[in-house]
């Protein structure tokens, strides 16, 4: 009897097969209403962007279940203030320590020395008004919990969920019936993922197609030292940074962890989406990993709210790609200052694509340098952005990892253990 292809083997062999795609539609078939309307921007963006939305629309309620129900499971207030200080401390270290990889290969690749800006292709930026830090904190704080859950505002959700866990677990048994009803929600929400998963493989590959046929090579040769400084670092982050950061903290097999993790990135990869990769980062963790949902429910939404280090590398490189093409020079004090604007940024940063570009024009501001600058990368930032999203991720599980295994909330044989091609709906099944 044939096997059946797994869903994670799909969702790869989409990603590929939208790849050739993309790239055959824009070299070789000629622009039309047939390629351009009915299907570029007509098949691809619908289906591409309606896969999308399904995965945003299960977010917020998961995300405020998940949260509340992992605060009743450690069920002691004390430990879940040390997880979040130990989350929010390693979240903030690797953001540093990214801008100031990014800041350091940036400086040998040398991206924006020699370029001829009239070969760029420039598109037209808007700049929204960036907030301060008093502002950012205190927009934590929802005035409106309803109207933050309703608008999809993490910081804000997060913030509420947490209050509401702590309180439920507080009153105990006077509590237990709001108590069940959020376990029985949560089980819900993990449900619906597990259905508009089945359906990953056909968004995938619309959305890769979509981005493929559109981003032609003229767009990537003048820009390619800048593409291969941003891959360079997000590479160093995850596969030097990270994987240290894992074996030294929990003494894993950095292999092992990767090559179960890999479904996951790639999938972060094609959505350029934080947020729409929780779930599959969730149960990832908890099924193949031996990550507790008690300790992933809480860090991994967070993770995708605070932990922008993907982001915040292309922010480094950017900075001195464009002082470089600008002709400015910058100054050591000009560093840390990128170093600390870029981390400081990186707090309640939406993961939705391309996202960064916005927060990119507060760390360009801060060292003085022209903020339209951000046009120059913005023609090819949405491959960039697939890649620093994947990063982003990887970061959020190997810090749940962490605190997973320092809390005792690790299964070592499950991590350990080899499943093959099994994907997360058969291994459930096989469990059941």
């Amino acid at each position: 009897m044939k096997k059946k292809m797994s869903l994670t083997t799909m969702i790869f062999v989409a990603l590929l097969a939208g790849a050739f795609l993309g790239v055959v539609l824009n070299m070789w078939v000629p622009s039309g209403y047939i390629k351009d309307t009915l299907l570029v921007n007509g098949v691809f963006y619908v289906v591409g962007q309606g896969f999308i939305r399904m995965m945003q629309m299960l977010v917020v309620p998961l995300v405020f279940f998940s949260l509340i129900c992992g605060i009743l499971a450690i069920d002691d207030t004390k430990q879940i203030g040390k997880v979040g200080i130990k989350t929010l401390v390693f979240y903030m270290a690797t953001t540093a320590l990214a801008v100031a990889v990014a800041l350091l290969v940036a400086n040998m690749i040398n991206p924006g020395r020699g370029l001829d800006m009239s070969k760029v292709q420039q598109a037209e930026v808007t700049i929204s008004e960036t907030k301060g830090l008093a502002d950012t904190l205190l927009d934590i704080i929802p005035k409106n919990p309803f109207e933050a859950l309703g608008k999809g505002t993490m910081l804000q959700v997060i913030f509420f969920a947490l209050f509401v866990g702590v309180v439920i677990a507080h009153l105990g048994d006077k509590a237990k019936t709001v108590a069940k009803l959020c376990e029985e929600g949560n089980a819900i929400m993990m449900l619906m993922t597990s259905f508009v998963m089945k359906v990953a493989p056909v968004g995938v590959f619309c959305l890769i197609a979509k981005t493929f046929s559109e981003l032609g090579f003229d767009a990537f040769v003048p820009m390619l030292k800048y593409m291969v400084a941003v891959l360079a670092a997000l590479a160093l982050q995850c596969g030097i940074v990270y994987m240290s950061f894992l074996k030294g903290f929990t003494g894993l097999n950095p292999f092992t962890f990767l090559k179960k993790f890999a479904p996951v990135m790639g999938f972060a990869f094609s959505t350029a989406s934080s947020n729409a990769t929780i779930p599959l980062t969730i149960e990832t963790l908890n099924k193949k990993m031996g990550v507790s949902q008690k300790i992933s429910s809480f860090t991994i939404p967070l993770g995708a709210t605070v932990n922008m280090d993907g982001t915040s590398i292309m922010q480094g490189v950017a900075v001195v790609f464009i002082a470089q093409a600008f002709g400015i020079a910058l100054t050591p004090v000009d560093y840390i200052t990128v170093i600390a604007t870029a981390t400081l940024a990186s707090i309640g940063t939406a993961g939705v694509p391309s996202v960064g570009l916005i927060t990119l024009s507060m760390v360009l501001s801060s060292v003085g340098l022209p903020v339209e600058g951000v046009a120059l990368i913005m023609g090819i930032d949405r491959i960039l952005d697939m890649a620093r999203t994947a990063v982003n991720i990887t970061g959020d599980a190997v810090c749940t990892t962490i605190i997973a295994k320092q809390e005792n909330a690790f299964d070592r044989d499950v991590f350990q253990r080899d499943f093959g091609g099994i994907s997360l709906d058969e291994l459930e099944a096989v469990e059941m």
